[in-house]
């Protein structure tokens, strides 16, 4: 069996997970947390809540899929599952909206209140949330150790921009704007809905080999 995918293969996931992180839209939620704190404090909260994406999405990559496997449940079953899960935020960002799927309205006011330590719900579930975690386990599909190391190394790149989105949190939000903000949110959920219809459509053939004929 092919150890490694072609490098286009890696550059669709790099793309989706991104669209599905979207720490653009994170930014609002970000400014609202850290409103009472310095620079230095912002800074390590990004750092803290990046390394946190990082670790949720690696692990999921790993031990997603032998997780499945033990709960009885197929990998095609789960692509159409999870393309479904992506299609529903991406209507969402589609609207410039968070969505109940990434993070309920409970949570969203826990953490503008400051009430929670910031990891949970910003890193959980808004940024590594169902759409993430199940982007990174069907990219590891029965691959092997090279293929689930790049897959890591691609979740490193994808943590690395959501790092420096939330580091300038400030900066973009001023030069953008909502209306910017929303905009690239939009293109983002755009782009997720191509690919959650593609993910869901590569389940189904491998559920129901008779529609590829």
């Amino acid at each position: 069996m092919q150890e490694l995918a072609s490098p286009s293969e890696y550059l669709r996931f790099v793309v989706t997970l991104t669209a599905v992180v979207d720490p653009f839209l994170a930014i609002p939620f970000f400014l609202a947390f850290t409103a009472a704190r310095d620079a230095d404090a912002r800074r390590a909260i990004a750092r803290v809540v990046a390394l946190t994406v990082f670790a949720v999405l690696a692990l999921s990559t790993f031990f997603g899929e032998p997780l499945l496997e033990l709960m009885g449940a197929s990998l095609p079953a789960f692509r159409v599952a999870g393309g479904l899960v992506l299609l529903l935020m991406a209507l969402a960002m589609l609207n410039a909206q968070a969505g109940g799927l990434r993070q309920s309205q409970a949570e969203a006011r826990e953490l503008e209140s400051g009430e929670v330590p910031g990891v949970v719900p910003l890193a959980v579930p808004l940024l590594a949330g169902p759409g993430a975690i199940s982007t990174s386990i069907i990219a590891a599909e029965r691959g092997g150790l090279a293929h689930h190391a790049v897959i890591v190394a691609c979740v490193a790149i994808v943590c690395l921009v959501a790092w420096v989105v939330l580091r300038r949190a400030h900066d973009i939000e001023t030069r953008l704007g909502i209306t910017g903000l929303n905009v690239a949110t939009r293109i983002l959920g755009l782009l997720l809905a191509a690919m959650a219809v593609q993910t869901m459509a590569e389940g189904l053939r491998k559920l129901f080999p008779g529609l590829a004929a």
